[in-house]
């Protein structure tokens, strides 16, 4: 087998989309405008990004052969992600949420089901597995399998990228310090370090590690690496007419990892993860948005004229 740019470990989903004027009061009755089935889920957006910018990449995980599981499965090959490390599992199925869309408020309320849902097993992760990857991406939704893998990982010198959204228990706690790209957002941040601003909260989770970044949507990301400990590099976001941020998190994650396996720069890195989750912003839904390299490239030198 070839090596891999990026393996992922952790959710993948399947949004429900539900669009109506507005939001239903109980017992009432209103039209639906539009519905749409879409892909979605940390892992799985993020290697999605990933694979759009040219990157090789494959998903292990546990998925059955419901309707939702063969959905997820498709739109992933249809990507060109590897999904031949799946497993099957009786009853089975990825993450799915029902989300129901308020045109007149542009809110968004999301009914998430999470029965099904599995963790890969962890004997199934040999080391031969994440040695054929450039790059292994874990999420906190599969604490006990991520933490087995970046292990495995830091073993074989594989970097690892994580999306953390929150820490719900002592095996996500456990997860963090394996990660050599720690990439967070702002409120998280501030949970981890005690730290009020940015800066200071990724040159505190720098430590240690490879690189830490802190995100804060339209005010831009702030970085700290280990080859400059004491400086902070801040890249702006993209200015876009935002539709929808829905996996924007996810986006910037995929990207980073992405341009990580090519060995770029952190400069360039951190200016590809912005580009690509703003232009994801300007379409509705976690995936549509996500433009090819091309597009990307293109839209980046666009700023620098």
């Amino acid at each position: 087998m070839n090596k891999l740019d990026v393996l992922g470990l952790g959710a993948v989903a399947v949004d429900d989309l539900i669009f109506v004027d507005e939001y239903p009061a109980a017992d009432s009755k209103v039209r639906v405008r539009e519905a749409l089935r879409e892909g979605g889920g940390l892992c799985g957006t993020a290697l999605v990004a990933a694979s759009r910018l040219g990157a090789r990449c494959a998903y292990i995980g546990v998925l059955g052969d419901d309707d939702l599981s063969r959905f997820t499965r498709t739109q992933l090959e249809q990507e060109g992600i590897d999904c031949t490390k799946v497993l099957f599992g009786e009853d089975a199925r990825p993450h799915h949420s029902t989300i129901i869309v308020d045109r007149t408020q542009g809110t968004r309320t999301i009914f998430s089901d999470e029965r099904g849902t599995r963790e890969f097993p962890i004997m199934h992760l040999p080391p031969q597995l994440i040695e054929q990857t450039r790059v292994l991406f874990v999420d906190h939704t599969a604490p006990i399998a991520g933490r087995h893998a970046a292990q495995l990982a830091r073993e074989a010198g594989i970097p690892v990228v994580a999306d953390i959204e929150r820490l719900t228990s002592p095996d996500i706690r456990a997860l963090v310090p394996l990660v050599d790209h720690l990439i967070v957002g702002l409120k998280l941040g501030r949970e981890l370090t005690g730290k009020d601003e940015p800066a200071q909260i990724a040159k505190q989770l720098g430590h240690g590690r490879a690189a830490a970044v802190v995100t804060d949507g339209e005010h831009g990301c702030w970085a700290c690496s280990a080859q400059e400990p004491h400086k902070v590099l801040w890249t702006p976001s993209f200015a876009v007419e935002v539709v929808d941020t829905t996996g924007c998190g996810d986006v910037f994650h995929g990207a980073y990892a992405a341009t990580l396996a090519r060995n770029e720069p952190l400069p360039a890195r951190l200016e590809t993860a912005s580009a690509c989750a703003a232009l994801k912003a300007r379409q509705p839904g976690g995936r549509r948005g996500i433009p090819q390299r091309e597009e990307l490239e293109s839209f980046v030198r666009n700023r620098h004229l």
